[in-house]
């Protein structure tokens, strides 16, 4: 009810109060509300403020104008942050001004100097620092607790291994303080003093019945802190760790739910180290005691009042490799317990632990699937999104349905981040239950006509294809999906890469005439690019199928009339290779009573199969720095040889190759690889034989075949430093030693390596000296090996050693002080193997190589190899080859199963080898075999190759 007198409570009374109130807050007239925010701080001189800092000196000001003092401090402290630092004759006067800040008793200006002195202490002179070490002692053993605890943790950051030993009774006597505040504090001090230096490590390490006692304290943040130095403290000791854990987990006396977390924490790290040991694999109820406890112990967490501590145990179940379903359970109910938390946080933490435990135990998460579908609309699209991809991993085969309605709702509303993750869950769900690609694939083609960005198109585009790979039943209609897509495709990069692969698949289709059309309408309707790729899909289409190429010249010949370079240069390639096959190879076509109908594929010899095709030998990169290489040669562009791809020098693939053909060997189209990012501009490659070329001597040994890494022949620390690169020619091997002189006073004159074998397969024929090595200098000696043809290649050992002039020098100047003399110092042996004859080259399609060399050659070999597991296995048979893996085969895939190896090389001389091998382990006796059969051109290199591994 209104009082007597009182307006009555309407519009214009509101108005009147707003008003009023926007006349309060109103500031001074002369206030720009549109002008920017001028910090205080902006325009400091370091001049000035330590002008100011001398009022610490001023006794009065300190006790009657702390607020002055706190203004100053702040200032130091912005020029510290802004990298104005102090000199060391200004911190030192600024040091001793705040000593005398400790006369006063106000409680913010005590703060500002603890904090000043934290912060400056890093980047002074430690002698200035120390000046205020004794009123910090002072403030550690007076009667304050706020000044007990800030004092203590100033004192940890500026402290050496001595001071802390001076002090360190009053440090064990705050640690089992009755102030929280300032047991925290000490015990937080001991942990950064632990990590600060070894000295001071071992001195916290005597704290530990301290640190013990500190544990039962009634204060929550002192149970957490104490819980974590003593981990600290044992964690070198796997036995201490354990008997820790069993200790606090059985006597249940932590009441903090952050201590209680670091246990867990604590307890999982030491199970995964129990299992990554090989002390535990299996079920927990076959396991080891300290597995038993460790795992009851994490089950009981599971019942804890904090959330923290239930979620914390609950993950550590579930990260815990090789358990059982079983085992898993409690976590799982845990977990679902939580999805309905009000919490977001908890809920997308929760979300994310069951995505990850989905993908390898489905059938364990699946019993959420009625709460994950009941997250499908939260207002959290993290937890929503995460909630729909765990679903696609643990859903049935009949519920595809149902998520598929409830994903097309959801899609509309999140961002294209989410929706390709919704992509790729899609994507393992067909893989999954291949039957219902139909459905599927309808699905994503849908939404390629939706609104959305480049990214979620391509990564749709993407899983299309790659399960193209996966099932090839379905590649027909994914084909007409990605067709239809391109009729109204915005991006230039998705229509060509998929009138690439439409030109690469959509010839060796069952009608491949569908898809003509679509591919035509790009040439009359699109860019240049777009148009250029078109023509080449056409090409590829009349190569491959001859009765269509009267058909497609019709389509490919307006294209000699474009506007654009590149699109009229491909038409025309095109129809001269098509017209030419056309006269060579004239189709015909079946009589329509015709019992067999013969196959429409190009014949041998066809010149539009070969041009349109075949694949180049090399790669661009690759043709680029071969042609490089044979341009380096001397007399390379003099000769009268006719520049082919046989006359190119055979180069090996770098790492960067290697991983790039892994990728497209996982990936199969360029599609999932494309970049948005600008590539990063290519360092130049050296040729490693420039330097064998740049000597006339060695020039006149023709061409290298191959060059070796560095091979280190000293330690890195010794006075001279020794490298050996190995330059293979058919009939003679090049040493380079690269020799590095590390000592001041010397200088090293007519610098050769002897090499020694008795073999009989290598003899030294020549020494090329380095005339002088000076000290930090690197200088490259040769020595030449000539190869008894008539002896076959096998392993050859050789002794090393340096052979020099030592000249004795002043390290100041260079002058020589003396006569020199001669010296000798022994080097590593060095190893010439098979497999430094061996170019480590890929091939493109490694199957149709295989059956291309035939059996002829073929060796085949078994061998028992003494490693624990099928990594290290097959890395030492590529190491041994010095072959290069083929098709990915590189890399195992997890599981255990045989793995096979596809290699491919080039041997000195220009022969082609391929090797498959299978690695597979022995079982229970340990060890693995190793199947292996390699062909080549020469019976007789199938055979070294195959020695190699002995």
């Amino acid at each position: 009810q209104q009082g007597e007198g009182e307006d009555p409570l309407n519009l214009n009374s509101v108005i009147r109060e707003v008003a009023l109130m926007a006349d309060k807050l109103k500031g001074d007239d002369d206030y720009d509300a549109g002008a920017a925010y001028v910090s205080p701080y902006a325009c400091l001189e370091k001049a000035a403020v330590l002008q100011e800092a001398r009022c610490f000196n001023d006794s009065v000001v300190v006790r009657e104008n702390p607020r002055k003092c706190c203004t100053v401090i702040a200032q130091l402290l912005h020029l510290q942050n802004t990298g104005q630092f102090l000199s060391g004759t200004e911190a030192t006067e600024v040091f001793f001004g705040v000593t005398k800040l400790f006369m006063s008793d106000d409680a913010s200006l005590r703060r500002m100097v603890y904090l000043f002195i934290k912060e400056v202490a890093e980047t002074c002179n430690p002698d200035d620092v120390i000046i205020v070490t004794s009123s910090l002692t002072k403030d550690m053993t007076c009667d304050v607790d706020l000044y007990r605890a800030n004092a203590l943790r100033v004192l940890a950051r500026i402290i050496d291994a001595a001071m802390l030993g001076a002090i360190e009774r009053y440090v064990k006597q705050a640690i089992v303080d009755s102030s929280g505040m300032v047991s925290s504090a000490a015990l937080v001090s001991a942990l950064h003093l632990f990590d600060s230096a070894p000295e001071n490590a071992t001195i916290v390490k005597r704290w530990i019945s301290e640190t013990q006692e500190a544990t039962t304290s009634p204060n929550e943040m002192v149970q957490f802190h104490a819980i974590q130095l003593l981990y600290q403290i044992k964690s070198q000791d796997r036995l201490a760790i354990s008997k820790l854990v069993q200790q606090f987990s059985q006597k249940n006396t932590l009441r903090s739910p952050l201590a209680v977390t670091c246990l867990v924490r604590y307890t999982a790290k030491l199970l995964q180290d129990e299992i990554s040991t090989g002390r535990h694999s299996g079920s927990i109820s076959d396991g080891t005691p300290i597995m038993r406890g460790g795992y009851t112990f994490l089950v009981s967490c599971l019942r804890h009042r904090a959330d923290m501590v239930i979620f914390e145990a609950a993950r550590a179940i579930c990260n815990l490799p090789t358990l059982e379903p079983q085992d898993l359970a409690p976590a799982i109910s845990s977990l679902q317990a939580a999805l309905a938390s009000p919490q977001p946080a908890m809920r997308f933490a929760t979300m994310k632990t069951l995505a990850s435990i989905a993908a390898t135990h489905p059938r364990v998460v699946s019993k959420c699937n009625e709460d994950l579908e009941a997250l499908i609309a939260d207002s959290n699209r993290s937890v929503a999104t995460l909630a729909i991809t765990t679903l696609l991993k643990t859903g049935s085969e009949n519920s595809i349905d149902r998520l598929l309605k409830q994903i097309s709702a959801f899609l509309t509303d999140i961002a294209d981040e989410y929706k390709i993750t919704v992509v790729r869950s899609l994507q393992q769900l067909c893989v999954t239950y291949p039957s219902r690609h139909r459905v599927i694939v309808g699905f994503l083609s849908n939404f390629l006509r939706e609104e959305g960005g480049f990214d979620f198109k391509r990564s749709i585009v993407a899983g299309i294809v790659h399960l193209m790979r996966q099932i090839p039943e379905m590649t027909e209609t994914s084909l007409l999906h990605l067709c239809e897509f391109i009729e109204d495709c915005e991006f230039t990069m998705l229509s060509t890469q998929i009138l690439h692969l439409l030109g690469e698949m959509g010839p060796t289709t069952t009608a491949p005439a569908r898809y003509i059309r679509f591919i035509y309408n790009r040439v009359i309707l699109e860019n240049a690019a777009v148009r250029a790729a078109a023509i080449n899909a056409l090409a590829k289409f009349a190569a491959r199928c001859p009765s269509l190429r009267p058909s497609i010249l019709t389509l490919m010949r307006p294209g000699l009339v474009d506007e654009d370079d590149e699109t009229r240069d491909r038409a025309a390639l095109a129809v001269h290779a098509v017209e030419e096959a056309m006269e060579q190879f004239p189709y015909v076509e079946p009589e329509e009573d015709a019992d067999e109908v013969p196959v429409d594929e190009p014949e041998d010899g066809d010149p539009a199969a070969f041009l349109l095709l075949e694949a180049m030998p090399l790669s661009f990169d690759k043709l680029e720095r071969s042609v490089k290489a044979y341009m380096s040669a001397p007399a390379a562009m003099g000769g009268s040889e006719a520049l082919t791809f046989a006359s190119l020098p055979i180069l090996e693939d770098l790492p960067e190759e290697e991983e790039k053909a892994e990728e497209m060997a996982d990936q199969a189209t360029g599609i999932e690889s494309m970049a948005l990012a600008v590539p990063e501009p290519e360092k130049e490659k050296v040729d490693p034989a420039a330097v064998v070329y740049a000597i006339p001597e060695l020039a006149s040994l023709g061409r290298v075949f191959r060059s070796s890494k560095p091979v280190p022949l000293t330690e890195s620390e010794t006075e001279y430093v020794v490298e050996c690169v190995k330059h293979v020619f058919e009939g003679h091997i090049v040493l380079q030693f690269i020799v590095q002189n590390t000592i001041d006073d010397q200088r090293l004159d007519n610098v050769t390596v002897a090499v020694e074998s008795d073999d009989g397969i290598f003899e030294a024929a020549g020494e090329i000296a380095a005339e002088c090595i000076k000290y930090g200098d690197t200088v490259n000696c040769f020595t030449v090996l000539q190869r008894n043809m008539d002896v076959p290649l096998a392993t050859s050992n050789f002794t090393c050693e340096l052979h020099f002039t030592v000249v004795q020098v002043d390290p100041a100047t260079g002058e020589e002080e003396g006569e020199g003399f001669e010296e000798e110092y022994p080097l590593e042996d060095l190893s010439i193997a098979t497999s430094d004859y061996m170019a480590k080259i890929a091939v493109g399609d490694f199957r149709k190589a295989w059956e291309a060399m035939g059996n002829d050659n073929e060796v085949l070999e078994k061998f028992a190899l003494q490693f624990k597991n099928q990594e290290d296995a097959v890395a030492a048979v590529i190491d041994y080859l010095g072959m290069q893996p083929c098709d990915g085969t590189g890399a195992i895939k997890p599981g255990g199963k045989p793995h096979m190896l596809h290699l491919s090389g080039v041997f000195v001389g220009g022969k082609s080898v391929l090797g498959r091998a299978q690695v597979a382990l022995q079982g229970e006796a340990g060890g693995v075999i190793l199947k292996i059969a390699v062909r080549s051109e020469e019976e007789g290199v199938s055979s070294m190759v195959t020695d190699c591994i002995n």
